[in-house]
């Protein structure tokens, strides 16, 4: 069996490997290698040279059909025409789309985007290039909230429709951003060795003795976000629709569609448009440069977090005295953790978080099951808990403890009951249930913290940090400071914002206390052993 050493060392050397092999795929996604036929000059054999470096004078239209599929211009509508079209210029441009019937019952819509030749019909031209986007999603709307005293609705009209529907049941939602790229630069490919990916989006025409590819036309469907969906009501006739565009680089080009097939992929695995949203919000919301930073910084941190997990879990599992150990304060993060995964489970939060949230849950339920000494035995069907005894030192901390928390119900208490009436009287909730999640979940990330100096003050009353597990707790610290980073640039809850700097405080305590109480060999470490304790040595056999 691995010694926790070597243990520690395999998990180090698989991330390093991890890093190394994701840094050499990105690599192969934004370089690509231009023909080598071309650097000579001329027509190169086997090249496909780009058509834009004729420069063409182009148009760009958009219209908007039910069908999936059109061969003329019969039940199409032009929203869009942008003659003269300059493909290094960004705009953005809001116009009113026309909803027909059919849409308004729960009917899709498709947005057609053609770059064609000026002053000529799309289909007339045979160097157009076109592509296809829908214009609706179905998605299961979003609970309305009221003010749980009075009754009032965020919304002063009654809704008839939606007493129609299931609550559960998915309707038409109107996507009111369209965001287009063409990819800008002269890049003359290999014919031999064309990327997949910019492949399908590719168009080849002969001229002459050469292969032209015509513009590579691209919808970031990226940018569409679940903040910017409308429901579709039955009696809506025209919805907005902002077409922004912006030119794209190759190497660019080629990682956003490799994060648009990820993200479909999701989907297909039953990712619903929330869960996906989520992962689309990282890159999205972040230039190229910060999301790389983005990665390294993720992946300590889930190096960190592995690591700070496997120590606590050992910490745990060979506990066999509370010595110095305060108990309300490990109920105190089984609460607030469970508190935190019923708060994201309320609010229909993506998967990626919520599913670590909840074995963090589990795990501080077993921490409380170590903690308090408790034994389940069944007596057929009927569980039976028993409770284990404490020594007289245990007893002395547990006092400690007892006192510690004395005085901080003091000052949490008036403070958890008055946010929660505050909000009662002054937020919309969408029930008595989800009221009584968010006040407790405010009470852990505003007040939380303050649960945290009961062990403080055991720390102080013995005069000794020797019972924590401090390597755990340096690994949570490295993951502190890491969010601290990141809470000023990434969007979160205020609330969760202040949560961040809040344990810096109390960890920089707990250093001081480890300065000022140095180790003492003759108190018992977090395993219940003194360091002067003799190991009891088998007899030796002559």
């Amino acid at each position: 069996m691995l010694s926790r050493s070597s243990f520690t060392s395999l998990v180090v050397g698989v991330f390093a490997v991890y890093v190394a092999h994701t840094c050499w795929v990105m690599y192969g996604i934004v370089y690509t290698r231009p023909c080598p036929a071309a650097a000579g000059g001329g027509g190169g054999a086997g090249c496909v040279w780009p058509y834009l470096a004729r420069r063409p004078k182009l148009q760009l239209s958009v219209y908007t059909t039910t069908r999936s599929n059109i061969g003329a211009e019969s039940n199409i509508d032009l929203v869009l025409n942008v003659e003269d079209f300059d493909i290094e210029s960004k705009f953005e441009r809001t116009v009113n789309v026309s909803v027909p019937k059919k849409t308004r019952n729960n009917g899709t819509l498709y947005a057609y985007i053609f770059l064609h030749h000026a002053g000529i019909l799309p289909w007339r031209d045979g160097k157009q290039v076109h592509i296809v986007s829908p214009l609706t999603t179905y998605m299961v709307p979003k609970p309305e909230e009221i003010n749980l005293l009075t009754g009032e609705s965020t919304t002063q009209q009654i809704e008839a429709e939606k007493q129609t529907n299931a609550l559960d049941e998915p309707v038409s939602h109107w996507r009111s951003r369209l965001t287009l790229n063409v990819m800008v630069e002269d890049f003359v490919f290999d014919g031999s060795s064309l990327p997949a990916d910019v492949h399908r989006y590719m168009k080849m025409v002969q001229l002459g003795k050469t292969v032209h590819y015509l513009p590579i036309l691209f919808i970031d469907q990226l940018s569409n976000r679940v903040k910017d969906l409308m429901v579709i009501n039955r009696s809506t006739t025209e919805l907005p629709l902002t077409v922004s565009y912006d030119k794209i680089s190759l190497g660019k080009l080629r990682f956003w569609i490799h994060m648009q097939d990820a993200v479909y992929s999701l989907q297909q695995f039953g990712f619903s448009e929330k869960d996906a949203d989520e992962v689309k919000g990282i890159f999205v919301d972040t230039n190229l440069y910060f999301l790389a930073l983005t990665f390294f910084v993720a992946a300590f941190h889930l190096l960190f977090d592995f690591l700070a997990f496997k120590n606590d879990i050992s910490f745990w599992k060979k506990k066999r005295s509370m010595i110095g150990m305060s108990t309300k304060a490990v109920l105190w993060r089984c609460f607030s953790t469970v508190v935190i995964f019923l708060f994201l489970l309320d609010e229909q939060t993506s998967l990626l978080v919520l599913i670590p949230a909840g074995i963090g849950a589990v795990i501080e339920l077993w921490k409380v099951k170590k903690a308090l000494k408790m034994t389940i035995k069944w007596q057929g069907l009927r569980p039976k808990i028993q409770f284990g005894t404490y020594n007289d030192s245990e007893k002395k901390t547990e006092e400690y403890d007892t006192q510690a928390m004395k005085y901080l119900s003091y000052l949490l208490y008036p403070l958890c009951i008055g946010g929660a009436g505050y909000s009662l009287l002054n937020v919309k909730y969408k029930s008595w249930y989800s009221w009584l999640i968010n006040s407790f979940v405010n009470g852990v990330y505003a007040f939380g913290f303050l649960f945290m100096l009961p062990q403080l003050f055991v720390n102080y009353k013995m005069k000794s940090v020797a019972h924590l597990p401090w390597k755990a707790f340096t690994y949570k610290a490295f993951n502190t400071f890491i969010d601290d980073i990141f809470a000023f640039i990434i969007t979160m809850p205020t609330s969760h914002r202040l949560a961040c700097f809040r344990d810096d405080v109390v960890f920089l305590v707990y250093l001081y206390q480890r300065w000022l109480y140095p180790v003492d060999k003759s108190r018992v470490n977090e395993y219940g052993e003194s360091y002067e304790e003799k190991p009891k040595k088998k007899a030796h056999r002559e």
